[in-house]
This record gives C-alpha cells, structure tokens and sequence, in this order.
C-alpha cells in the first residue's frame, strides 16, 4: 500500500468514528518525518505540469540548496491558496523527489493537499498551473484558492 493510500485511509477511519461519537471534532494529525526523497509525494502531477516544472528547473538559476516547494498559505477568496515555486528546505519540510524535481512540503499542510493532482495549462484563456483538490469542499472562481 502506498503512503498517500495509508494516510487518506487512516485519516477518513478517525474523522468517521470520531464525528459519530463527538458534537465537536478535534483533529490531530501526527506524520512522521519523512527525510527520504524515495518517499511517495502527496501530490501528483501532469506529464505537462512535470514538463513545465523541468522548463523552470533549467531556466533559472537555482541553487543546490533549491527544492520545489507546494503548499498551502491562508489567504485567497476561498481561505487558503496553494504555494507553488522553487525554495530552501526548512526545519519542519518532508522532501520528496518526482522525476528528478525535489520537492519539500511543510508536514503540516500534507492533509490540506493530499491526493492533488498538479496540472500545467497552456491554453489562449488560461495559462499556468491549475490545482485539482479532492479535500477543497469550495474553490474560488480563479481555482488558485480553496477552504477544505
């Protein structure tokens, strides 16, 4: 079973016999510190996303010490939006690798993103990347934010 699979399992178990029993649910999520980059990444991304990403990766010029980072920050129509660019690691961050991208995400935001599906849209009424989040119960009318 893979991680992403495990933790959504685990996590659904908990939220449904915890909502049974409780008028409120208070929900603590403890993951542990994932340092592998073989880890299996919460988020997946496009074949066009990942072409993109490698594009960026080559174009810029980025430090050894840069990570892709993806993430969520309050703010937005909808509450909280996604973070998306190239950074430093820092204390706290999970590192994956996705096909030769590195990648680290602050451990506290896995359960906002996990299952997201990345996608790189280069179309004449949209361009850029787009966020497909099956723990967003409403996306803003841009879809760059969401509350889950």
């Amino acid at each position: 079973m893979k991680l992403n699979e495990f933790i959504q399992q685990r996590y659904k178990a908990f939220v449904e016999k915890y909502t049974q029993n409780h008028r409120r649910c208070c929900i603590f999520v403890f993951m542990e510190n994932v340092t592998s980059p073989a880890a299996t990444a919460p988020v997946a991304f496009t074949e066009s996303a990942m072409a993109e990403l490698h594009r960026l990766q080559s174009s810029l010029a980025l430090s050894e010490e840069s990570y892709l980072r993806i993430g969520v920050k309050g703010g937005g129509c909808s509450g909280m939006s996604y973070l998306l660019a190239f950074d430093k690691k820092e204390e706290g961050d999970n590192e994956y690798e996705v096909e030769g991208i590195r990648m680290v995400m602050n451990k506290a935001h896995v359960m906002y993103v996990l299952g997201m599906q990345v996608d790189w849209e280069n179309g004449l009424d949209n361009r850029g990347f787009s966020f497909n989040n099956p723990n967003a119960t409403s996306t803003c009318g841009c879809g760059q934010s969401f509350s889950a």
